[in-house]
């Protein structure tokens, strides 16, 4: 018992030791420690972006996917995109297509990263395009600030930091608290400040000689010279010279002792430091508060990041009035304007991309000379409107055109006849067919590549294509023919799209495309074929056939592609056992890393699987498949040079347990083969 309560005592004199030597830690110095902290924790983790900017890291666990930097150097990791990786093939894009994605007519490599807007960041990854909104850490102070050009805040303490290193006098006066303006406490002693430092070259006024009356009253005491002590030293090496020592500060207090009058003068140091640190926080927010130089004034529901003015969603009712030469890109999506006058850009003549789509502007509400006065505007968005055609006298300079969804009865042979330079060229959703576009009405479009004229009227292929399309886009048509005449001056061209349309594959002419040399790319989808196309392009390699009425893949009918189909998409058709056969895929066996023949009428696994050795991915599902048998799907004796990786079978008739030991012994993982559910007859 006497053992415990001497332990306890011990513990008692130790605790209030430690408590002691804690209480007796200078405030300033645990001040500092906490600033020091703050720091770390609010200086959020950067990496230069290719663009100038930087990228801010999410904070929230990420993958990380290796990506290769645009001057092909060594690896590096980006820490986003959460479960890019993995994903199965999906059909409207050629996966892995020269690793290369492209958007709004631009090439951008396999695992490139850009940023199209402030704060957000994108990644091509296997001809996907994946998109991630920066994601700022939280911060652990009260006050934050987002500076000019970043994306996330920071703590105010940080910033004023940063502002201080480059500041005049006049500013540094005003954070240390030296400002003759300032009003000392009259019943405190001075405390000797350290004075402000003087710039290079400042000019000395002869009122710093003098005493001064300042705006309330008071008068500064003329610098008096003292012993070159410590810190008058400090002040002979340059600093200038500070104000009179009281003589509170020249003896201590009478009636007192000196460590009294000690315990005093750092009662009051932590006191006068703890009023700077809030005149230095009052600074920072005053800082803040005054809009800088240059910056436009903005109408309720607008605001401004970077070189960009955004006003989406701000029930705005006409274009407002700015001025802003700095300002490079003006969004203003989503409104009420109805009209856009002659002088409605007239403030801002560097305008690269303009958004005035998901409005209600009208053609006879664009004035002629609207868009004149932007000579480097490269994007001009006006989807979602009720234009009834293409604006007159559009800049020289674009190169991406969206008129998507509006209200289009014709196109003349002059209505892009200066835009030499456009490579995008959107025009979906109105009212245009063969009939009312001209044949030369593309005929000026000399860089154009990228082309959609999906969900219109057209009944057959648009006359005069410029030579220099590569994609052209036109699903939810009404085309029924495919003539031998449709591509003959677009050699260049690299994917073609036409699901949703009523092709039948005896009205797809033998010269069609045949020949052509570039073209990788089609999609047939739901139109009206009963079997696979034959004379498809030599150069195919990604075929999209779903939701056709296909029982039949004719022998032979890819063996004169070069270098091979790659990707073949079959699924939601009517294939049986029947419509298969050996020679279906001849010609594709060294070739096909995909293949999908889901939701068909098969009953067994179709023949020459096993042969099929670039094979990665293979949809079997949702068919009336009842057993697998070992030599289907893998070969015994070549087991190490199968590739396949993925293997749907569920939603069949087959008996699980009665599948063979062998019947997936080519495949890597086991967790890659979906059995289940499978159908109970």
């Amino acid at each position: 018992m006497r053992l415990a309560v001497w332990f306890c005592f011990v513990l008692l004199i130790i605790f209030q030791t430690d408590f002691g030597q804690n209480e007796e830690t200078p405030r300033k110095e645990t001040r500092r420690m906490h600033q020091r902290r703050l720091k770390k924790s609010s200086s959020p983790s950067r990496r230069p972006n290719r663009q100038g900017g930087t990228l801010q890291t999410a904070a929230r666990p990420a993958v990380r996917v290796p990506i290769v930097t645009f001057d092909y150097g060594a690896e590096e990791t980006y820490e986003s995109f959460v479960g890019s990786l993995g994903v199965e093939s999906g059909y409207n894009t050629l996966p892995e297509k020269k690793g290369h994605c492209v958007v709004k007519g631009m090439t951008m490599y396999n695992r490139a990263v850009w940023s199209p807007e402030p704060c957000t960041t994108c990644l091509c990854a296997d001809g996907r395009v994946l998109c991630d909104e920066t994601t700022c850490q939280p911060l652990p102070c009260r006050r934050a600030v987002t500076p000019a050009g970043e994306c996330c805040p920071v703590c105010s303490h940080t910033v004023s930091h940063s502002l201080l290193g480059g500041r005049a006098l006049n500013d540094r006066t005003e954070f240390s608290g030296d400002s003759s303006e300032r009003k000392e406490p009259t019943n405190s002693p001075h405390k000797q400040l350290p004075p402000p430092q003087v710039e290079t070259g400042q000019v000395f006024r002869n009122d710093a000689l003098h005493p001064k009356e300042d705006e309330e009253g008071t008068v500064d005491a003329a610098p008096k010279k003292e012993a070159p002590g410590p810190r008058a030293q400090g002040r002979l090496h340059g600093e200038g010279e500070g104000r009179e020592r009281g003589p509170a500060h020249q003896q201590p207090h009478r009636g007192r002792g000196a460590e009294a009058s000690r315990e005093e003068d750092s009662e009051e140091e932590g006191e006068e430091e703890e009023e700077e640190e809030e005149e230095e926080e009052g600074a920072v927010r005053d800082v803040f508060r005054v809009p800088p130089r240059g910056v436009p004034s903005l109408p309720g529901g607008c605001s401004l990041s970077y070189k960009t003015i955004s006003c989406t969603h701000a029930a705005l009712a006409r274009i407002p009035p700015i001025t802003a030469p700095q300002i490079t890109s003006l969004e203003l999506a989503g409104n009420s304007i109805t009209s856009i006058p002659d002088e409605a850009f007239s403030g801002l003549p560097n305008l690269e991309r303009l958004d005035l789509s998901k409005n209600n502007i009208t053609s006879s509400g664009i004035g002629p000379k609207a868009f004149k006065l932007l000579k480097k505007l490269m994007r001009l968005n006006l989807d979602g409107n009720n234009l009834m055609q293409i604006p007159s006298e559009l800049p020289c300079t674009l190169e991406e055109l969206k008129l998507n969804d509006n209200n289009l009865q014709a196109i003349d042979e002059d209505s892009f006849s200066d835009l030499h330079q456009l490579v995008t060229l959107e025009l979906e959703g109105n009212n245009l067919s063969e009939i009312n576009v001209n044949p030369l009405a593309f005929k000026s479009l000399k860089s154009l590549s990228y082309l959609r004229l999906g969900k219109n009227k057209f009944r057959i292929i648009p006359q005069g294509l410029p030579a220099s399309t590569e994609e052209l886009y036109l699903e939810n048509n009404q085309i029924e023919e495919i003539t031998e005449i449709c591509f003959n001056h677009t050699r260049k061209i690299n994917v073609i799209v036409l699901r949703y349309n009523k092709i039948e594959e005896n009205r797809i002419a033998p010269l069609a495309w045949i020949n052509q040399e570039n073209l990788e790319s089609i999609d047939l989808s739901y139109n009206k074929l009963y079997h696979v196309p034959s004379y498809l392009p030599k150069s195919l390699l990604h075929l999209v056939l779903v939701g056709n009425q296909i029982d039949r893949i004719p022998g032979y009918v890819f063996g004169h592609m070069t270098p091979g189909l790659e990707y073949l998409y079959l699924s939601f058709n009517r294939l049986g056992d029947g419509g298969l056969d050996r020679v279906s895929f001849y010609g594709a066996y060294h070739s096909l890393r995909e293949l999908f023949l889901d939701h068909n009428d098969l009953k067994s696994i179709p023949p020459g699987i096993q042969e099929m050795k670039a094979l990665h991915f293979l949809r079997l599902n949702n068919n009336k498949i009842r057993n697998i048998l070992p030599e289907q799907i893998c070969s015994v004796e070549e087991d190490d040079d199968s590739a396949l990786e993925h293997l749907h079978l569920e939603n069949n008739y087959i008996k699980i347990r009665d599948i063979s030991s062998y019947a997936f012994s080519c495949i890597r993982s086991y967790s890659s083969i979906v059995l289940k559910p499978q159908h109970i007859k």
